[in-house]
């Protein structure tokens, strides 16, 4: 009976409802059907929707993503994903643009969206168009750029880099501006006119006077000088010019002086006594004769040294030497010298190597006219190479590649706050830039301060997105 009863009463509910449909139906104005929803019309709110985030209920430009209320009270606006697609294709395109693939997240987050959204800052996601695709971007706000101290620098077009090699050296005297005064026979010194290492002397200033000392005729091997001079006396005697012509270049070959040939002539006679006088100008730099010593033939009384002009003997690393080249201009400074910077150029690099450091030698011309610069004096050498040269290269300034060591990366500005890492092969470093291969082109902007921040900033921001699963 029971089971009956309740038949009876689920038939006559659903007897009810149809009537009441059919009612509602029926007395419509008309006696029409109800018509179906027209094209475009947004078609119901699902039954409870998730908003997207939440505006301040006067339309002011305050957003949350959670709910909140006014100081007044009042709560936030929720806003839905269906209201946000309205508003977007409501506004129109921007010429040129093609068809929005996707919408990024504003910060540089690792978070996209198929239909326009706001942040939790209530900042848009910003749109990427067909051929577009920013995937990488680094979004910094104004505000966030200012406090890091962001600076751009272009990417230049240059035909040569210099670098600079670094070495250590010490001042040795010209070669090619030395002189040793000797003689061809053997002499006693009678009379110093120089008598002092270190002293200035002129071309042509008499040093010594000296005393030619006839050697044992055992041991002579021809005719002495003083025989030669008595040739030159008979030949003047007899006036035979062309005598006199040999006999008196005989003499020069001796190294007599043209004073003592000016005095035979005078007296008809032989001497002993010769006046040795300087080469060159410069500084005696070693004084062998003492007076009343006897000097034999070939040995050294002085040796003179032109000091306008010294070597700077620099120690080059060997991976270097490859760069240095003949006529490569040079700055030294001296301990000696502090503040003080040296100027010359590279005259000679020598052809061989010191096995134990593995250095190569390079002379280097200072100018001297001064004389501050003295024999063994200890340097620091900078000589300027070329790093790159030839063809056009693209260059940027060191500070803007970031170097992990296994990969090189530089910051490029698109414009509105957007920054994208880009990898680029590098080449040579010199006057503070480095070549650049490949990786951007000419006339692009590159991070040069702040770069690593930025990176950091950028590492960190993927770092929680992958952590909180791409949401905000």
């Amino acid at each position: 009976m029971k089971t009956n009863q309740i038949v009876m009463l689920a038939v006559g509910a659903v007897a009810l409802v149809s009537a009441g449909l059919a009612a509602g139906y029926w007395l419509r104005p008309g006696g029409q059907p109800p018509k179906p929803a027209a094209a475009g019309v947004a078609a119901p709110k699902p039954m409870n929707p998730k908003p997207l985030y939440y505006q301040d209920p006067d339309g002011k430009p305050i957003y949350s993503a959670t709910p909140k209320k006014t100081s007044d009270g009042r709560p936030f606006k929720p806003v839905y994903a269906e209201e946000q697609a309205t508003k977007t294709a409501n506004t129109p395109k921007l010429k040129g643009k093609g068809k929005i693939l996707y919408y990024r997240n504003p910060m540089g987050l690792a978070d996209t969206s198929q239909v326009p959204k706001k942040d939790a800052m209530g900042m848009d996601y910003i749109p990427v168009y067909e051929g577009e695709d920013e995937s990488g971007v680094v979004t910094v706000s104004p505000a966030r750029m200012q406090m890091l101290g962001v600076k751009t620098a272009p990417v230049e077009t240059r035909k040569t880099l210099m670098r600079t090699v670094r070495a250590t050296g010490t001042i040795a005297v010209d070669e090619s501006r030395l002189a040793i005064v000797s003689t061809k026979f053997d002499v006693v010194v009678e009379k110093l006119f120089a008598s002092t290492t270190g002293a200035h002397v002129h071309a042509g200033q008499p040093l010594a006077r000296v005393w030619i000392d006839t050697p044992d005729t055992m041991m002579q091997r021809g005719p002495d000088v003083i025989t030669r001079e008595i040739d030159y006396v008979l030949a003047l005697q007899e006036k035979n010019p062309v005598r006199i012509a040999q006999a008196a270049d005989v003499l020069r070959q001796y190294g007599i002086p043209e004073s003592t040939l000016a005095e035979i002539r005078k007296t008809g006679h032989a001497t002993r006594e010769i006046i040795l006088t300087a080469p060159r100008s410069g500084v005696i730099l070693e004084k062998q004769a003492i007076e009343g010593m006897r000097i034999n033939t070939g040995d050294p009384l002085f040796k003179i040294g032109d000091l306008s002009s010294v070597w700077l003997i620099a120690d080059v690393q060997e991976q270097d030497l490859g760069d240095v080249e003949v006529g490569a201009p040079v700055h030294a400074s001296f301990v000696a010298f502090p503040g003080q910077v040296f100027t010359g150029k590279v005259d000679f690099i020598y052809p061989t190597l010191t096995a134990g450091t593995r250095k190569g030698r390079v002379r280097i011309v200072l100018p001297n006219r001064d004389g501050r610069l003295r024999e063994s004096m200890y340097a620091t050498v900078a000589i300027e190479v070329p790093a790159a040269a030839g063809k056009e290269m693209l260059a940027v300034p060191d500070s803007a590649v970031i170097d992990s060591g296994t990969q090189q990366v530089v910051l490029v500005a698109k414009g509105g706050g957007r920054f994208e890492p880009r990898t680029v092969r590098i080449g040579a470093q010199g006057d503070g830039y480095t070549q650049i291969l490949s990786g951007i082109k000419a006339g692009e902007k590159v991070v040069v301060g702040a770069n690593f921040l930025i990176d950091a900033e950028s590492n960190l921001r993927a770092a929680l997105a992958s952590f909180n699963g791409g949401k905000q």
